[in-house]
């Protein structure tokens, strides 16, 4: 059977997205709207469908955005293509048309980072014979997505999922109950309270943090879409925690959690996970992905907290394939991949230091 591929526009945005919410491989990164969020942020998206007898079979949603410095395009499919792996002529089809697209826009090269585990090995063979080299850079958890989550089957219900967490868990989550920890779903006004209390976070855990505007982004772009939704946690008036959860179809991914440094004592971080379960579960999602753990699991490692929270509630400790690359311009990729955690690193460091002269 003949398969058509073309890139599409603004009009076929519900279709587009329909298909991903459908599709077992369909992720809220691919969607429309995640594609208009990074074009705020120096990223051009282009949107691509295959279909076979009229229906769209394959999708996948091209970041583009220049090299600092070298001012060359590069491509990114975070968390795609969406189509079936294992269809390798269908596969064939979308690399094709990337590939068009990359000449002609003179990209250098194609990452992709799938939603799949590391144990399919075929999808592996077929990179590999196709062209892809890893991009692993040995920072498991500081990859453009990361590439170990834990991810909770919550089909079962609620009673079974309590059962099956840890007591420690299970107990947290009662007592933050217990201390009138309240949890509610946030609304736009809420926004400065979240982005304060994930300052706070930030700062405590030593990671960065973007801009407020970026937030309000996420919000107004992914909110009213039913694509997103914020959480707020309140403890005696005060907003204590929030978080940022991501669906589509019948998936769900928990992607950005504050919590103060003050009354950390009453466990909101247990209770506000708990409710954005309880509440994606009620819109017919049967998978909850807690997103990024470090890969190194020993006690010693400065992120491990993070892992024991996450481990916790019970998901599957899930490894991904990693990160690959299609290289169209060996030269300048070469350039890049020299120049590039250079550059980081530079950026990273400016940022850092002047983080520590607003606290000095």
């Amino acid at each position: 059977m003949a398969y058509t591929a073309r890139w599409i526009d603004q009009g076929e945005k519900s279709r587009f997205n329909m298909f991903l919410a459908k599709h077992q491989k369909g992720h809220v990164l691919q969607s429309w709207e995640w594609g208009e969020i990074k074009s705020h942020t120096g990223w051009s998206p282009w949107r691509l469908v295959v279909e076979e007898e009229g229906e769209i079979v394959a999708a996948v949603s091209i970041l583009e955005r220049k090299i600092p410095v070298l001012g060359i395009p590069i491509f990114y499919a975070s968390r795609g293509p969406v189509l079936d792996w294992k269809n390798t002529a269908l596969f064939d089809v979308v690399l094709a048309e990337i590939r068009k697209l990359a000449k002609k826009r003179g990209a250098v090269f194609l990452k992709v980072d799938p939603d799949v585990p590391s144990s399919e090995k075929e999808l592996e063979q077929f990179l590999v014979a196709r062209g892809f080299r890893s991009a692993e850079t040995g920072k498991g958890f500081e990859g453009v997505q990361p590439k170990y989550v834990f991810r909770l089957d919550i089909s079962p219900d609620e009673e079974a999922l309590l059962a099956n967490m840890q007591q420690k868990t299970r107990y947290n989550i009662r007592l933050a109950q217990k201390k009138g920890v309240q949890i509610r779903r946030g609304t736009r006004e809420d926004l400065p309270e979240f982005y304060r209390v994930l300052k706070e976070t930030t700062e405590r855990d030593q990671f960065l943090v973007r801009a407020y505007s970026y937030f309000e982004d996420l919000y107004d772009s992914l909110v009213p879409a039913g694509l997103g939704e914020l959480f707020v946690g309140e403890f005696e008036g005060k907003v204590i925690a929030g978080t940022l959860a991501f669906v589509i179809g019948d998936k769900a991914w928990y992607i950005y959690g504050a919590s103060s440094n003050s009354y950390r004592n009453v466990m909101p971080n247990y209770l506000i996970q708990w409710e954005m379960i309880r509440w994606v579960k009620s819109l017919g999602c049967t998978l909850y992905d807690f997103r990024g753990v470090p890969g190194h699991l020993t006690e010693d490692n400065p992120l491990y907290g993070l892992y024991r929270f996450k481990k916790g509630f019970n998901g599957e400790y899930t490894e991904f394939i990693g990160e690959w690359d299609l290289v169209y311009r060996p030269f300048v990729y070469f350039l890049w991949n020299h120049l590039e955690p250079i550059y980081s690193d530079v950026v990273k460091g400016i940022i850092s230091k002047l983080r520590r002269a607003r606290r000095g």
